[in-house]
């Protein structure tokens, strides 16, 4: 008998005994009937990160953590739910992932509107678990997602306002109510003077920038603009595909036309505008405020663009969109090609980027440019740019985007635009840009100066993405805003 017990206990520790087999990581997850209480059809993801947020927020782009999502139908209340390693991943597989010590979080992203994929107002995640982990040996997590992402609160001061309107135009697009909202920032002099109306600023942030950096320009006196007090507005550009531009467009809707004629007039009537209005912003935000000066040229009396994404798109980010057989992952010596660099040295490229987004699947920034310019394809989604396997550009489509080229919208209609744009035009871009968007705005200066355009395109030396915009410059920008000004108020007397 006892010679029988121990060849069973010899058997039970032999290679290939169940009993004994480390289990592969994975997770099951189960969502709370008192979060969602309906099926959920959409993607769902596993956060793997080495800081405890909750809940987890998007990407970081430079340095991308793992984790896992899958695209499920009809998931019920309750119901268990595995991710392992046949879910996508990204950056790495499953099988990858170094052991060690991990904050683990899940998400259901419910796409209600939010830019964030991860952390909109209304999805659903589970509270954040610190884990050991090793993907050969951790076997099943357990994740509960009984947590809903709260919208957060705008806390209006004395002199900033949250001004937010129903947009009709946005609403009949998309179907259901949709809003346009900014943070106003008021001078000191609003609440002594009742009968006094002010020019208007209003300043597009860059991606994943929102209204609520008005407290930001409030702090720095953002409405004292060379001695002359101005009414500063912070606009949300956000959307659920990323940032809209503010250009109408088949997959976001008319969002430029929704500000003009509806968000516009209605914080005007409210603030006092005295109808003298100018437009700024940084990066997408710079590209942003151009195209509503070129779009809208009567509605603004100048801009003031800084770092703009690209204005001429035979040098989108390093890549000629219109060039035979061009491909977006790799330059014509077949090298890989990059989106981002510091200290002059790459580090960002387009392939890991694009196969980011695909894990992300919407509010990408990529992802974000097909939203605006690309046409609405036939299952509903933004027509792809370019092969998402091979990276090949689509030129059927990149031809479609030559109506947000800014530099040949301008040249196109240089006979109507022209005279409307006399002093309007000032873009400031750094010659080392960190996302190489320089060479385009040299060709809009070339372009421009052909035109014989009195735009103001200026490169500026060492300068980069980040650095760009220091007190010189913003001095300089204020000091030109106000001479226009002035000059605006005089010729409408």
């Amino acid at each position: 008998m006892r010679s029988a017990l121990i060849a069973l206990a010899l058997l039970a520790l032999a290679p290939g005994a169940h009993a004994a087999d480390p289990k592969s990581l994975e997770f099951k997850l189960t969502f709370d009937k008192a979060a969602c209480d309906v099926p959920f059809s959409g993607r769902v993801y596993v956060t793997i990160r080495s800081n405890g947020a909750s809940p987890p927020v998007g990407m970081n782009w430079f340095k991308p953590e793992p984790g896992l999502a899958k695209d499920v139908k009809n998931w019920k209340p309750g119901e268990p739910l595995v991710l392992n390693a046949k879910a996508v991943a990204y950056p790495a597989p499953l099988a990858d992932l170094k052991p060690g010590e991990y904050h683990v979080s899940a998400v259901m992203d419910r796409d209600l509107g939010g830019i964030d994929f991860l952390a909109s107002p209304g999805n659903v995640y589970a509270k954040t678990k610190q884990l050991d982990l090793d993907p050969k040996t951790s076997g099943t997590i357990e994740l509960k997602l009984d947590q809903v992402v709260k919208a957060r609160e705008f806390k209006d001061t004395d002199t900033v306002k949250l001004v937010e309107v129903e947009s009709k135009l946005l609403s009949k697009f998309h179907g259901k109510p949709m809003s346009l909202r900014g943070g106003v920032v008021l001078p000191p002099s609003f609440a002594k003077e009742p009968n006094r109306k002010y020019p208007v600023v209003y300043e597009v942030p860059g991606f994943g920038g929102n209204h609520f950096a008005a407290a930001g320009a409030a702090a720095r006196k953002a409405w004292d603009v060379n001695g002359t007090e101005m009414i500063w507005v912070v606009l949300d550009p956000n959307c659920r595909l990323g940032h809209h531009v503010f250009a109408d467009s088949e997959n976001n809707g008319p969002v430029g036309r929704a500000l003009v004629e509806e968000l516009i007039p209605h914080l005007e009537k409210i603030y006092r505008g005295n109808g003298t209005r100018f437009a700024t912003g940084h990066s997408s935000g710079g590209w942003s405020s151009l195209w509503l000066q070129v779009a809208h040229p009567d509605t603004f009396a100048g801009c003031w663009s800084t770092a703009p994404d690209p204005v001429d798109f035979r040098d989108f980010q390093l890549i000629d969109l219109y060039a035979k057989g061009v491909n977006t992952f790799t330059d014509a010596d077949g090298k890989p090609r990059p989106l981002g660099r510091a200290n002059g040295k790459p580090m960002l490229f387009f392939k890991p980027f694009s196969d980011m987004e695909e894990y992300m699947t919407r509010g990408g920034q990529l992802g974000s440019f097909e939203a605006v310019f690309s046409p609405r394809g036939a299952d509903g989604h933004p027509q792809h740019l370019w092969n998402r396997a091979t990276g090949a550009v689509d030129p059927k489509v990149a031809k479609t985007w030559e109506k947000y080229d800014i530099r040949l919208v301008l040249e196109r209609n240089w006979k109507t635009l022209g005279p409307k744009l006399g002093g309007k035009i000032h873009v400031y871009m750094g010659d080392e840009d960190t996302f190489y968007l320089e060479g385009a705005t040299r060709l809009l200066k070339q372009s421009l100066a052909d035109l014989k355009s009195d735009a103001v395109v200026e490169l500026f030396p060492k300068r980069n993405h980040g650095n760009l915009v220091d007190p010189v410059l913003r001095k300089r920008m204020n000091e030109e805003m106000a001479s226009s000004c002035r000059k605006t108020e005089k010729a409408t007397r």
